[in-house]
């Protein structure tokens, strides 16, 4: 697989191809998965504003929606790792499937009840499946064809996520708020979510009958893909091979791989969370037309996704991830000028340089560590938990002037930019 050397001396290149044959049923099923999951994430925001008109809770009782949500993140993310190491990656799709379902199901009682706690205790099951399901998602996804190309395919999965990201909304606000917002009742959420957990059901019932191909180690050490004249060969710098002994913690590029998709979902979760604020405070949009941005918004993620992937068959997917950054870090202080259009533009775009982070940081922190991916790949989806936190720190500032606030994640973005250029590296 790897380029030879002619007879002038000069690299010839060797195309590494997407996937195989024999792994795309199983591609395309776990593609669906990203989508999946994106869906249930983002109606957690209708349902927050939901709560408030019906359950008449406060706004700040309302936020422990996506604390429920991102809280099972980190107390699922080890368990899942361990299951799916014990059980394989299959078995670890069909218990989050499960976990999906049962919390969808859960809403009907809730929904019975009255009940917000009900509610956050469905919300917290069927996030455990969530994190289950991105905790096996990842590795899974690398795993379908040859390592030099697991970046552009998990990229590729995370597009469909972003997919997800947008229908979540739209499927929220028609069915909830149209239903049962005018109504005054929860008949709309129970209805909604009965289908939600029935087509989760199906879907794992269907994958329980696909057999999975024998699979390749995605992250074991490789040999290091030649160059041409500079050209990208579609791997990333990689290092000798890796003591196995070496526990997964004590891998400085998992370390700094972790901090980095801390700070990432941290960035993410504030951003988002003021996005509507700022349209309103600092455009003068309406409630409703600021939400019609937030969809735009999440085009732009999804097709930075695309765009990344693409990127990704010419550029590293470090110095990608490097230059991304950079670029939010631009886009960050021109939102904080307030200088209408120009500002209100640069925070859509914060979203296209965004798009590629989560899974391409995923991605290179678990490269080369072969039998502990599963494990690092559970503790990484713990950093998720980020996104519980920030929000609350650039609300503080919000306060006072909703621009400032975008000062605060250039932060996060600066270290993800040192991690993409240095930080990234396999060390023995």
């Amino acid at each position: 697989m790897q380029s030879a050397v002619s007879a002038s001396g000069l690299s010839a290149q060797t195309k590494v191809p997407f996937t195989e044959k024999k792994y795309m049923p199983t591609l395309v099923f776990v593609s669906s998965l990203f989508m999946l999951w994106g869906i249930a994430i983002t109606m957690g925001d209708v349902l927050n504003k939901h709560f408030q008109n019906v359950l008449h809770v406060s706004k700040a009782d309302s936020g422990l929606v996506q604390f429920s949500i991102f809280g099972a993140y980190a107390v699922m993310g080890i368990p899942a790792g361990v299951f799916m190491k014990r059980f394989g990656y299959k078995n670890g799709v069909l218990l989050g499937l499960g976990l999906y379902a049962l919390g969808a199901f859960l809403f009907v009682p809730a929904a019975n009840a009255s009940s917000f706690g009900f509610f956050r205790g469905a919300l917290f099951v069927l996030a455990c499946g969530l994190a289950t399901l991105e905790a096996v998602a990842h590795p899974f996804m690398a795993a379908l064809g040859n390592q030099h190309t697991s970046d552009q395919r998990v990229n590729f999965g995370q597009s469909f996520n972003g997919l997800g990201a947008v229908v979540g909304p739209l499927l929220g606000s028609y069915f909830i708020l149209n239903g049962a917002h005018a109504s005054g009742d929860l008949s709309s959420v129970k209805s909604l979510y009965i289908a939600i957990g029935s087509v989760i059901a199906a879907i794992g019932v269907a994958f329980s009958f696909i057999k999975v191909p024998a699979l390749q180690d995605a992250h074991a050490p490789a040999v290091p893909a030649e160059t041409e004249a500079g050209f990208y060969t579609g791997t990333a710098d990689t290092a000798a091979p890796l003591a196995q002994s070496k526990g997964v913690l004590r891998h400085a590029h998992f370390r700094w791989a972790w901090l980095a998709q801390f700070l990432n979902c941290a960035a993410q979760g504030g951003t988002w969370a003021y996005f509507i604020n700022y349209g309103v405070e600092k455009m003068n949009f309406s409630d409703a037309t600021a939400a019609g941005y937030f969809s735009l918004f999440m085009v732009m993620m999804m097709s930075g996704r695309f765009v990344g992937t693409f990127l990704m068959r010419y550029i590293a997917p470090s110095k990608l991830l490097a230059a991304f950054a950079l670029g939010n870090v631009l886009m960050c202080l021109i939102v904080a000028q307030s200088w209408g259009w120009p500002s209100f533009i640069a925070l859509l775009l914060i979203n296209f340089f965004f798009s590629i982070m989560f899974p391409t940081i995923f991605s290179l922190g678990i490269k080369d560590l072969g039998p502990q991916t599963q494990q690092a790949s559970s503790i990484l989806v713990m950093a998720v938990a980020g996104g519980a936190i920030f929000p609350y720190l650039m609300g503080k500032i919000a306060n006072h002037d909703i621009a400032a606030a975008y000062y605060l994640p250039i932060i996060c973005y600066a270290y993800i930019a040192l991690f993409g250029a240095r930080l990234y590296r396999v060390r023995a």
